[in-house]
């Protein structure tokens, strides 16, 4: 039988609905997992048991009544630290922040509260989300269930452990570079980067949007269905549009999907991945999809601009701070952001003319295709302690080359599970559609589920022996 922390979420809903069995009952299923493994992967901040178990009764009492929420009331979720909850300070990975109550839900809080989801805890980041790690000055080392010696990635480190370890069905992101995406790949899991937009977030930025990680694209898109909605908070946010997320079957005779197996800059790919990445595009040929060579469209110059930009939006935010609080933050970053301090203002302005230089090309890249495939990460694995795979702060974004685009361009793209390498991390296929095609991008990945050979994918890692 499946486990009560393994079931998805509609078969959640199902399940509650037909009074087979109550969110109290998964609640502490999913309790015992935590306690199993959290000593070890440090995915979870301000985690409590207690509190878990309440928001539980509740949605058990409600489900008797026979009035639930939602399809998802009773269904376990965490958030990312960064996404602001009512009562709970922001403390944004970093040991700097002064920790004071959120005053109120962000937006995909306040739409998951609203529906009744039991948050278990919020998830570990590292400092401000700007590195591809689990490591923080704020929260313990997360570590990747696979191998508890690797990274679990970032910056939606916690996420993405909690999500391979088996902590409920849903887990909500944020991904500005590809801190949804990376993590989703190196722990196995679906990680969705929804179009620009889609999901309101507060505080918006270039790039930024929140996302589901989870171990099914069933699971991402029944989170879609609540976090899509529209919240005037979000100036940037898309006009409310009616999708139907459960709307999951799709034919790929006849697609035409772009392949990209070289990023244009940053690591060389490792060529296990580019053998199953190629294998994979190989599958949907065989299913009647047109599969054509994609040549790379991003630059170094794209990107050293983009990041120069970053490196000094990040030093005005630290140097703002006091001296005492600034030297709290990841030596790493610190290091960093001293790339910003010394950025002429011409130098600024050439570095943020890059977003629009790279969200031109990509558009322009992909517009003869329905869908592009690449791998999402260069590599399969890195050190836990590192602070991103080069563990380089002059190199901060080689990692990032095949996911950075689709943020610039704000369009939709997902790394789904698609092989193992032979030190056994999992490899991620990346699937980008056009903007907007959000539904598409979750349909394409749902068929790759269904073709992706038997075997292809190990059993869910297991806590180890205590």
């Amino acid at each position: 039988m499946t486990a009560l922390y393994e079931l998805g979420a509609r078969e959640l809903a199902a399940l509650y609905a037909r009074s087979e069995l109550s969110p109290l009952d998964v609640a502490r299923a999913v309790i015992a997992r935590i306690e199993r493994w959290e000593p070890r992967l440090h995915a979870l901040w301000a985690y409590s048991a207690d509190a878990v178990l309440a928001q539980a009764r509740a949605s058990e009492a409600r489900w008797r009544a026979g009035q639930a929420w939602s399809p998802l009331d009773g269904v376990p979720l965490t958030l990312k630290d960064n996404i602001a909850t009512r009562g709970l300070a922001v403390p944004l990975g970093t040991a700097s922040t002064e920790l004071v109550p959120a005053a109120a839900d962000a937006p995909p809080a306040a739409r998951l509260r609203e529906a009744g989801a039991v948050l278990l805890a919020k998830t570990t980041m590292p400092d401000y989300g700007m590195l591809s790690s689990g490591l923080s000055s704020f929260h313990a080392l997360a570590r990747n269930p696979w191998n508890l010696a690797t990274n679990p990635g970032g910056s939606s480190a916690g996420a993405g452990a909690a999500a391979a370890a088996g902590y409920g069905p849903l887990h909500l992101g944020t991904d500005i570079g590809g801190s949804i995406r990376l993590p989703a790949a190196w722990c196995g899991v679906v990680g969705f980067k929804p179009s620009g937009g889609r999901v309101p977030i507060k505080p918006p930025y270039i790039g930024r949007v929140a996302g589901p990680m989870t171990r099914s694209v069933e699971d991402a898109a029944a989170l879609m269905a609540v976090v899509a909605q529209a919240d005037w908070r979000d100036a940037t946010s898309l006009p409310p549009q009616a999708i139907d997320w459960r709307a999951l079957d799709a034919d790929v005779r006849g697609l035409r999907i772009g392949l990209l197996l070289d990023a244009g800059w940053g690591l060389a790919c490792d060529a296990e991945i580019l053998a199953a990445v190629t294998q994979a595009a190989r599958l949907f040929e065989q299913a009647g999809a047109v599969v054509e060579p994609l040549a790379p469209f991003s630059t170094r110059a794209m990107a050293d601009g983009i990041d120069l930009f970053w490196r000094v939006r990040s030093w005005l935010d630290i140097s703002a701070l006091p001296n005492e609080r600034q030297q709290r933050v990841l030596p790493f970053i610190r290091q960093w952001v001293e790339g910003g301090a010394r950025a002429s203002a011409a130098e600024l302005f050439h570095g943020f003319s890059q977003f629009a230089a790279l969200r031109d090309a990509s558009v322009a890249a992909c517009q003869p295709f329905d869908y592009v495939l690449s791998p999402v990460a260069p590599l399969a694995s890195f050190p836990a302690e590192h602070a991103m795979p080069t563990n380089d702060p002059a190199r901060a974004m080689e990692h990032i080359a095949f996911t950075l685009p689709y943020n610039m361009s704000e369009q939709p793209a997902l790394s789904v599970p698609c092989a193992h390498h032979s030190n056994g991390a999992p490899i991620g296929l990346q699937i980008a559609g056009r903007r907007h095609d959000d539904l598409g991008v979750l349909r394409l990945a749902r068929a790759w589920e269904r073709m992706r050979p038997a075997g292809a994918l190990r059993p869910w890692p297991e806590p180890p022996a205590a």
